[in-house]
């Protein structure tokens, strides 16, 4: 078993957990998220830590405790504090618009990209080129990013398209500069 699967996942009292046969539920201030419980893993739930145990005996078991503490883990910070994704869009003509879940994109297209965000992501764009993603699901925060981000990936010539904050991009040398050399 790993060690982070030994840990309790330790929770304060603005969040409420409850465990029923195999779902558990957790609520906070941001929101409330489900997880279904796998059977070769049991967890039991305190006052103030939930601590997950698994089936040592399979390697099915053993594997799951870990990922399924680090995702009850998720869980808990998610509803209290949240999560963050910023994404910068690099490019001339490149903007952003928020309408409520829509996100509206002009990339350079013919056309401009509509994506609905998932209920659980809010989105906010700073200087028409930052976007700032919040939710209280890792899981769904990241895809979401992803998927924004997969409209137009950054290419390695002239380092345009959208990144990650602070990503950066190992630049390659277009045609012109080959020649000169």
């Amino acid at each position: 078993m790993s060690r982070q699967g030994k840990l309790p996942v330790t929770f304060d009292s603005k969040v409420k957990v409850s465990y029923k046969g195999d779902l558990l539920n957790v609520k906070g201030k941001l929101g409330e998220l489900s997880l279904t419980i796998p059977k070769v893993v049991t967890i039991t739930v305190d006052d103030k830590e939930i601590c997950v145990q698994g089936d040592l005996e399979t390697d099915t078991g053993r594997t799951m405790t870990g990922t399924i503490r680090s995702i009850i883990n998720n869980m808990v910070f998610g509803v209290n504090e949240g999560f963050v994704k910023e994404l910068e869009m690099v490019g001339v003509g490149y903007k952003a618009v928020v309408a409520g879940q829509k996100l509206t994109m002009s990339l350079g297209f013919s056309h401009p990209i509509e994506y609905q965000l998932p209920k659980v992501v809010k989105a906010e764009v700073d200087a028409n080129t930052k976007i700032k993603l919040t939710s209280c699901d890792k899981q769904v925060l990241g895809q979401t990013a992803a998927e924004i981000r997969k409209y137009r990936p950054p290419e390695p010539y002239k380092g345009k398209g959208i990144l990650f904050k602070g990503e950066q991009i190992k630049r390659k040398a277009g045609k012109a500069a080959k020649a000169a050399s």
